[in-house]
């Protein structure tokens, strides 16, 4: 949860990009991994997650005018948008399906529930930062096998590595990931 420091920081970031958008880079910085995170678990496809995060800042810049503070977190008004662009997008989706979903699922709501789904959220972005203060072999095993869904194998062919090595790797990798978040290991 944000300090009581924090928020009259963001405030004043907000207040700076309404009077100057090019003060916005802040408001980006300090969220986007969030933002990302919130859409990737809802979002399958990589390449819609990361249009989807773009559609939101451009969003958010475009309105930031508009935006009223209000003490909560600039991230929920984000949050927001983002729920709203992931509606689209899955309206879009459906519509260009020509065959009805043979399981017969109902459309998921998307919107925010309360204090465990925020830190839900803020777990996933930081972990999803973590992931960047990992070795580069590391890094690249771990956004390999979970962010494009890659198996050992394919990872191994596409590194020059054996197996084994990419196992390793990916084992060190979450063992370093679980220590900085502080995640005992069962």
């Amino acid at each position: 949860m944000k300090s009581p420091k924090e928020e009259p920081d963001e405030r004043l970031l907000i207040e700076a990009a309404q009077q100057d958008p090019s003060r916005f880079a802040e408001l980006y910085e300090k969220n986007f991994d969030r933002v990302y995170a919130y859409i990737a678990r809802r979002v399958r496809d990589r390449v819609d997650v990361q249009d989807l995060t773009s559609h939101v800042f451009h969003q958010a810049l475009a309105n930031i005018g508009k935006f009223k503070w209000r003490g909560a977190p600039f991230a929920a008004w984000l949050y927001r948008i983002a729920s709203n662009a992931i509606a689209d997008h899955s309206q879009r989706k459906s519509r260009e399906q020509t065959l009805p979903d043979p399981h017969g699922s109902a459309p998921q709501d998307h919107a925010p529930r309360g204090d465990a789904f925020v830190e839900d959220v803020e777990r996933s972005a930081r972990l999803f930062s973590l992931v960047n203060n990992l070795s580069d072999d590391q890094r690249r095993v771990i956004r390999m096998r979970f962010a494009e869904d890659k198996s050992i194998r394919e990872i191994a062919v596409e590194l020059g590595r054996t197996e084994g090595a990419i196992k390793q790797l990916q084992f060190r990798a979450i063992e370093n990931l679980r220590a900085q978040m502080g995640v005992k290991h069962a």
